[in-house]
Formats: structure tokens, sequence, C-alpha cells
């Protein structure tokens, strides 16, 4: 497990830049918090989890290291529980592009969005 070499919270842009020392990424805050490692989004057991919707537009609140290992996040819409172990973040960049296919798709399938103020609304003919 290899910490990154630098990590900055861009509130404005609502985003987190991870720099290792293989790459730099920018993780949306809403990407990670749809990809949380809590118990809560990832489920108690094997499969995909939780789907989680409505988070486009959150925020990252601030930032709280975890030892020498992880990374705690503070969403502002109050979801706080899971850490993001380094090994964790790294394969969330990695795997962003995909992760993010594979979450648009789940929403599609499930008939959720990611606008919070949004409903999903079928029409049946």
């Amino acid at each position: 497990m290899v910490a990154p070499k630098k990590i900055r919270l861009n509130r404005a842009d609502k985003s987190l830049q991870i720099v290792f020392a293989d790459g730099d990424y920018t993780l949306s805050a809403e990407y990670l918090r749809v990809y949380s490692p809590s118990a809560e989004v990832r489920g108690h057991g094997a499969g995909e989890g939780v789907l989680v919707s409505g988070k486009q537009g959150v925020g990252i609140e601030r930032l709280e290291t975890a030892g020498r290992y992880a990374l705690k996040i503070v969403f502002d819409d109050g979801h706080d529980s899971g850490l993001y172990t380094w090994d964790y973040l790294r394969e969330l960049a990695q795997n962003r592009d995909a992760n993010w296919r594979n979450y648009l798709d789940r929403l599609q399938r499930a008939g959720k969005g990611r606008d919070p103020d949004e409903s999903a609304v079928k029409i049946i003919g």
C-alpha cells in the first residue's frame, strides 16, 4: 500500500486531486460518494452493493486521515462512513471511466438518475 504523494481538495470544482508516484488523478465528489467503501453503499456481502442515486452536485466538506493507510471523506450530504484506503483510491482512479460507465448503466436500468431533484417516471401505454 503506497500513500499518495499529494491530496488536494478543490471545493469549487467538488473534486479531489490525488497524485501518486505514477500518475495524477482528479476524482469528482459524486464519483467518490457513489463508490463509497462504506458498508451502507457496498453492502455486507458479495455483489454490486446499493445503487446510490441523486448525488449530482454533492460536495466534500472535509478530509481526515486515518492512520497512514486511508482517508475519511466527509460529504456535505452527511455521509461520512467508510475509509478510502490508498489502494482503493488508486483503484477508483485507475478504473474511473469504466466504473462511471457501469454506474450510469446501473442507474438507467433501475430507472434512477443523478439529479437529486429528478424523479424517474415510466409511462405505461
